[in-house]
């Protein structure tokens, strides 16, 4: 039987017309647009992706079990209580506001509510001090039974199982001409070297093998130069992750604030303001779904600060003890040139992203205070130690994940979300507050501690995975 044409015509357009609807559908459905909620067929729906580390906890949505992770939700556009836990961990929760046709990830870390921990020394560790790239902790034991394996010891902080089992290697034995026990050490900016500064001898040792300490030659008098060398190395690093923050942000980091740190993965900036300043609206494009909790661009001093370069977000996250605000901590503001007399030249620099906005940087070796005063080696050595990581600032320490902040509070290690949500306790038993320190992986946490009177201290990992 013969179709006519004019019905032909008619079946080509329905079927195109029904393809172009269902197409319209899908893409809507996928945007989240034209979902079936519990209140029918609804129009423009937000998108939770509920997810979790580790997967497979609960979800609840204002208080009620809707699922497990990971999913996506489908949701009417507004505020929710989310919670997400499980068995043996600590449970997540925050208030999120989700948008039309836009996606929120919860990105839950859930870490353990009773985590274990593992002796990494049993003979005692004093006088630690991480490498500035996270990898390697140098400390040094003295109570070795055999006196040949007292002296200095690196820990290196590998994400290979063999590593971590293999325990610290030894790379220098007790020295006759410096006191180990109360020497101050320097990393080199690329954590191969050490200094070692004591008030008889001043030594540089290489980390990746055994050094005779009394053996090698006194550089006392070409400290400075090398000092200097590693201040320059320090600011082009620097520069080159300041470059991408904002204008205001880089000029606010280098002469309203101290205590500064990057995040791990360098978009974020933890900092201590020093005076009151209002950090200007967008001061780059919005990005769609950014984080919604409440922001704190009204800056005090004494203020503790995250700024997220990607999201245009600034977040308070602590009130730091007044002595935390003083000049002489400040730690970004570093100096290409060693000279203990500031001059326009080597002291003062163009921003990387404004040439209209100075920088005015002060020598890590120079008193700020005091400008023609230099400071002592001991001092110099507490600066650079201070200047690599926030565990000398007694202020927050970053996570690895760049996501999280810790510190310790009453007896107990706590952590928190970027954004000062989420504070949990890592860890209630017994540690000193003088070293806490993260694994590079964040899957342990470092302390120091005794659980015997009048014994020495040893590091222990607390095991978060």
């Amino acid at each position: 039987m013969r179709i006519p044409a004019s019905k032909g015509l008619f079946y080509t357009l329905f079927s195109g017309l029904v393809i172009l609807a269902l197409t319209f559908l899908a893409i809507n459905y996928a945007k989240g647009g034209y979902r079936i909620t519990e209140k029918g067929l609804r129009p423009e729906t937000g998108l939770l992706a509920a997810n979790s580390f580790p997967s497979g906890a609960e979800v609840y949505i204002n208080d009620k079990l809707v699922t497990a992770t990971d999913d996506t939700l489908y949701l009417d556009p507004g505020e929710y209580q989310v919670r997400i836990g499980r068995d043996g961990y600590s449970s997540w929760q925050k208030t999120l506001t989700l948008e039309k046709e836009l996606v929120t990830q919860t990105n839950a870390k859930l870490f353990p509510s009773a985590p274990s921990i593992t002796p990494l020394t049993f003979t005692g560790a004093e006088n630690i001090l991480p490498s500035p790239d996270g990898q390697k902790i140098v400390f040094y034991t003295a109570s070795k039974s055999s006196a040949k394996k007292n002296g200095l010891y690196l820990l290196e902080l590998a994400d290979n199982p063999l590593s971590f089992q293999r325990g610290a290697r030894q790379i220098s034995q007790d020295s006759s001409r410096i006191d180990l026990a109360t020497a101050n050490f320097i990393w080199s900016p690329d954590s191969n070297q050490l200094m070692i500064i004591s008030p008889n001898r001043q030594i540089l040792i290489d980390t990746s093998k055994t050094n005779d300490l009394d053996n090698l030659p006194d550089i006392s008098f070409g400290r400075k130069q090398i000092l200097s060398d590693w201040e320059e190395e320090m600011y082009l690093r620097e520069k080159q992750f300041l470059v991408k923050f904002p204008e205001e942000i880089v000029s606010m980091a280098t002469q309203s604030a101290v205590n500064v740190y990057f995040s791990p993965d360098k978009k974020r900036l933890l900092y201590t303001a020093t005076a009151e300043l209002t950090l200007p609206e967008e001061l780059v494009p919005p990005l769609p779904a950014a984080n919604t909790q409440v922001q704190a661009r009204n800056l005090v001093a004494g203020g503790i600060y995250i700024y997220d370069r990607e999201e245009d977000r600034n977040f308070q996250v602590g009130t730091a003890p007044e002595e935390n605000t003083h000049p002489t901590k400040q730690l970004l503001t570093i100096l290409t040139q060693n000279s203990s007399t500031p001059t326009l030249d080597s002291d003062l620099s163009v921003s990387p992203t404004n040439p209209e906005v100075v920088i005015d940087h002060r020598s890590l070796q120079t008193n700020p205070l005091s400008p023609e005063e230099p400071l002592t080696p001991q001092e110099v050595a507490v600066k650079f130690n201070t200047y690599h990581s926030s565990l000398f600032a007694d202020t927050l320490q970053w996570y690895p994940d760049s996501n999280h902040l810790f510190y310790s509070s009453d007896n107990e290690i706590k952590i928190m979300e970027y954004d000062s949500t989420n504070l949990r306790t890592l860890y209630s038993g017994p540690f000193t507050n003088q070293f806490i320190y993260p694994w590079p992986d964040g899957s342990r946490l470092l302390i120091t501690t005794s659980f015997t009177p009048r014994t020495a201290l040893n590091l222990y990992a607390v095991e978060l995975e």
